[in-house]
């Protein structure tokens, strides 16, 4: 008995030490966002009541009865004052589920929810679910867009691997309670990545889609596509118009998918996405930002060349490396942004940038050329420039 109590006594202490350790921004930074160096969630913020059996004559050992893997790709909203996100946890058995946890000021002292979050069944039970989006929308409630993967039922015998992704859709006002409602119905085979848009177009709901012929492999489908339904406890998609598509020799030649839902400025709707390379050493994930016109969702008018976030460090190491994914980021009231992107499939982050910064860094950064020619004119531009400013500024020696 007192080995069992000293062991739990232990593991609170530090789990309670974990929860409570501030946050510190690692300086100088890069003047697009600000790092911070502990991650705000991982497998060890798991409460001690998921993981343990606290009865010792059921569990005399102190044994975990039910292990937390990982922890990351996270919804976000502001909610009743607090920093809310949802997070994927994924336990030892490779399943994932949601789970709320809050902090008081978006970047430490993360806990969860002492419940996960219960999202009902369809008739069609769900494999997997993960990588839920939040969206506010105006018609008053808050909706959970996640994948569910079921198992492909014409798979060969013998393939446990084959799956099919979908759109599963939630709703909730209070984030405890879900309605689930039935999943959306697009013409692409797979649909891994879709976002729902704030507001209604043309009276309709507005869904970001990554269209895809395989469960991994984009194939002929890809990019980042925009479709309408007149429903959404039906929602259903006739026809995907792709907006933004995967190209040759970029950080979205694979593949590429809106990570959150896009914010409202005055320039335009802010998109965060995620762009997908195939390298010697496997799939690399970053992330992209770029700006869509405040009427037609369709025109894009502002796409800075290459990646905004890349992973660095230890983000650089998982169960799945050299990964970054963001599905969820909070605009506070005062221009304030709070992006939370997840490293290498286990472990939570989070950057703090301003709505100013991130739109002069879509609006003035250089797009794309394409060729290595172009890059190489867009640099030798900077460079002149520099040099006729540095040479503006210089002391008149008389």
């Amino acid at each position: 008995m007192n080995k069992f109590q000293d062991r739990l006594a232990q593991i609170t202490a530090e789990k309670e030490a974990l929860l409570l350790r501030p946050n510190v921004e690692v300086l100088p930074g890069n003047g697009n966002y600000d790092r911070y160096r502990f991650p705000v969630l991982t497998s060890a913020h798991a409460p001690v009541i998921w993981e343990y059996d606290l009865n010792p004559e059921t569990n005399p050992y102190f044994m975990k009865r039910f292990g937390v893997n990982s922890v990351f790709n996270a919804a976000a909203i502001r909610f009743e004052g607090k920093y809310i996100v949802v997070a994927r946890v994924e336990g030892y058995d490779r399943k994932s589920f949601f789970a709320v946890a809050e902090s008081p000021n978006g970047i430490d002292n993360f806990r969860f929810w002492e419940y996960p979050v219960h999202v009902p069944e369809t008739e069609v039970p769900d494999g997997n679910v993960y990588d839920m989006r939040l969206t506010a929308h105006e018609d008053g409630w808050i909706y959970g867009l996640f994948c569910t993967e079921r198992k492909d039922p014409g798979a060969m015998p013998g393939d446990e691997s084959a799956a099919i992704a979908q759109c599963g859709i939630a709703r909730t006002k209070n984030l405890k309670n879900w309605e689930r409602l039935k999943d959306l119905v697009t013409p692409s085979a797979q649909q891994r990545n879709v976002v729902l848009h704030p507001e209604f177009v043309d009276g309709k709901y507005a869904f970001y889609t990554r269209p895809q012929d395989g469960f991994i492999e984009a194939g002929t489908g890809g990019g980042i596509g925009l479709g309408l339904s007149a429903s959404i406890e039906n929602a259903a998609i006739d026809k995907e118009y792709i907006i933004h598509q995967k190209k040759y020799h970029t950080i979205y030649e694979a593949k590429n998918g809106l990570g959150p839902a896009p914010i409202k400025t005055e320039k335009g709707w802010l998109h965060l996405a995620h762009g997908v390379r195939k390298t010697a050493a496997g799939l690399r994930y970053v992330l992209y930002l770029f700006m869509t016109d405040l009427q037609d969702l369709t025109k894009i008018t502002h796409k800075p060349a290459g990646y905004f976030l890349a992973p660095e460090g230890e983000e650089r190491t998982g169960d799945v490396p050299n990964v970054v994914f963001c599905n969820g980021w909070i605009p506070d009231d005062d221009g304030n942004v709070y992006i939370y992107y997840a490293s290498s499939d286990t472990r939570l982050h989070v950057a703090t940038s301003t709505l100013d910064k991130l739109c002069d860094y879509v609006i003035n950064t250089p797009e794309d050329g394409l060729r290595s020619a172009t890059s190489l004119q867009t640099l030798n531009t900077l460079i002149d420039r520099n040099k006729t400013y540095l040479n503006s500024i210089q002391p008149v020696i008389i």
